[in-house]
């Protein structure tokens, strides 16, 4: 074990404040629901789209990024639009600003003013709250088990299992360092809230960034005294048919993982990426903490803003220390500790080499802060599923007039149900990159045609919304155990079986209420396949003007996916010292900059949601 004293004490001390804050907010979390779960919608926009960066800089994710970067080199900047991370995108053009109109509380409270209290509304809330907690527990097994991969190079086994009363496999203990720094997320998020969360997020942004400039700076310097082996092509970010990386004579090892992974074919892996990030994008956010992060904003206008806000802080700063982690992997490779068991585990890149390059002090500062970001993203997925379950469970079937004691009991043993479940699924799951392959393959193919069909489609309803999700959920909780490739494959085929779902539950059942219809399409103001209800509206209200801002929203889309591609790109291109093309992406982040204030920014809405 490499901590000091001064290290332990860092850490100690960021520990001590996430209690101080949930502590301090508990409070005024438990004024009301809203107060709880959405921060009372009195949070800025920055400060929500920095918690929101915070979250997304999360350990696991981390890790499995500086692999990707060590293995795939500048190729590696597209394997993330698995997420996709570009939905970030949409949800700042356009989609934040739809969303936050509805003024609802969760995602499943959002079903209710596109599909009405009838039952196809009720069924299509149902499957909605389900979807969210397998969603939820499924990020907090990734995170967790990220965490334990991380700690366990800091602190080995063999100095804790003298004190721990029972034998633990090797290839468990991850989860019981998982299990340990857990609490202290739980703590502070179930006590106080959103609040509270975004508190800790700012703290823990701060301490990210300033790890992440430390390490490519240690990078930087170690790259110039020691030449830099990778095989060819890993330099360039643009590809053909197939990956044709070959790390043979280099690092023979690296060859397996690439097959392992699946991505040697990668030409048709990234066609069906972006083809299915185009349809996850359009379909919304999913019912998780970036959701809760836009309907915590004050305003349409702010979700925009809080949404875009979050490719601009977080790109740089989280690609400047990926990169910094992957070069003193490959500088020093045969000075890390990679075996876990009996195989060589990748994932473990990024702790050993915190654990072998940073100096004393800023080994603390770093550990702390990655910490923090694992604490992040968990309290957040933890405040998403309290809310479904909380608001769209025990509010809407059990007791509608709970107190506000009620309710914040609730919201605390809910918690801690969560948490116990979400560490047992992680028990189950050895592996970061498994589960986050099934999470934003198999999981999200389920979501994504009712979800794009809700939104642009004035026919779709309750009923075809809810055949839908389930025709897409069974498919996906089974077929990882059908097929043996990788999930992002047999994605198209969740996605024609949630397809055929959403058209017999919809052509089965009336159309969803007229008013309900009516009363969205107004708040709400769609493009898409509205006309029937448009006319319906005008012939109310003959000065409504419908949204004609469809090509002017993908203009934007296409602007802004440019402009995060280059965010990514220019932090490695200066961990590299690579100054033209350095100076390309700049200049390219820079026009992306100016077309988007014209066409983007100075057209935000100036509307405000409607009381609650």
């Amino acid at each position: 074990m490499k901590l000091t004293l001064i290290d332990i004490l860092i850490i100690c001390a960021y520990l001590a404040s996430t209690i101080v804050i949930g502590l301090v907010l508990k409070k005024r979390a438990q004024k009301d629901k809203t107060a709880y779960m959405l921060g009372g919608n009195k949070l800025p926009w920055y400060m929500l789209g920095l918690s929101n960066a915070s979250g997304m800089f999360d350990i696991s994710g981390t890790m499995w990024l500086v692999t990707l970067a060590f293995v795939y080199g500048l190729k590696s900047i597209w394997i993330p639009w698995l997420w996709p991370v570009f939905n970030q995108i949409f949800l700042m053009v356009f989609l934040s600003i739809w969303l936050r109109r509805s003024n609802a509380t969760t995602g499943a409270e959002w079903i209710g003013t596109r599909f009405g209290s009838g039952r196809d509304g009720n069924l299509s809330h149902g499957v909605v709250v389900v979807f969210a907690i397998i969603s939820c527990l499924g990020f907090l097994a990734y995170g967790f088990i990220g965490l334990g991969k991380f700690v366990e190079i800091f602190i080995p086994w063999e100095i804790i299992s003298p004190y721990f009363p029972f034998h633990v496999p090797p290839e468990y203990v991850p989860h019981v360092y998982g299990i340990v720094f857990t609490l202290f997320a739980m703590f502070y998020a179930i006590l106080g809230g959103m609040t509270s969360i975004v508190w800790a997020d700012v703290i823990q942004y701060t301490i990210m960034t300033f790890s992440a400039i430390v390490i490519g700076v240690i990078a930087m310097n170690a790259l110039a005294v020691n030449p830099l082996v990778v095989p060819e092509g890993w330099m360039n970010p643009f590809f053909g048919a197939r990956l044709d990386l070959n790390w043979s004579g280099i690092i023979d090892e690296v060859n397996d993982k690439i097959s392992s992974d699946g991505y040697s074919l990668f030409s048709i892996f990234f066609t069906m990426m972006l083809f299915k990030g185009i349809l996850v994008s359009a379909a919304g956010p999913a019912p998780n903490y970036d959701m809760q992060k836009i309907l915590s904003t004050k305003s349409p206008r702010e979700a925009a803003k809080m949404s875009g806000f979050v490719s601009v802080i977080l790109m740089p700063t989280r690609y400047f220390m990926i990169a910094g982690f992957a070069i003193l992997g490959l500088l020093f490779y045969d000075q890390l500790d990679l075996v876990v068991g009996d195989r060589i585990d990748f994932e473990q890149i990024l702790p050993s080499a915190i654990s072998q390059f940073v100096p004393v002090g800023f080994m603390g500062l770093l550990l702390a802060g990655l910490l923090a970001a694992f604490m992040s993203t968990f309290a957040g997925t933890l405040n998403a599923a309290q809310a479904y379950i909380v608001n769209d469970i025990y509010l809407k079937y059990m007791k509608p007039k709970a107190t506000g004691k009620q309710i914040s009991r609730t919201n605390y043993i809910t918690g801690i149900i969560v948490v116990a479940v979400s560490v047992i699924f992680g028990i189950f799951a050895l592996d970061v990159n498994d589960i986050l392959q099934w999470i934003v393959s198999a999981l999200w193919g389920a979501y994504m045609a009712s979800n794009v069909l809700k939104w642009y489609w004035w026919r779709f309803n309750g009923s075809g919304f809810f055949w839908g999700m389930v025709a897409g959920i069974v498919p996906a909780l089974i077929f990882p155990y059908v097929f043996d490739t990788l999930d992002l494959y047999y994605f198209p085929l969740i996605l024609v079986i949630s397809v055929i779902g959403c058209l017999i539950g919809t052509y089965t059942s009336p159309p969803t209420d007229e008013e309900t219809l009516k009363t969205f399409y107004k708040n709400v103001k769609p493009w898409g396949f509205w006309k029937p209800i448009h006319e319906k509206v005008v012939a109310e209200d003959p000065g409504f003007k419908r949204n004609e801002d469809f090509w002017r929203d993908m203009f934007n889309v296409l602007i802004g996916i440019i402009a995060q591609t280059a965010l990514v790109i220019f932090p490695i291109y200066i961990v590299l010292k690579k100054m033209l093309p350095l100076g390309i992406s700049l200049a390219i982040i820079v026009l992306a900059f100016i077309i988007m204030k014209r066409t983007w920014w100075d057209r935000l809405p100036d509307d405000k949601p409607p009381q609650k």
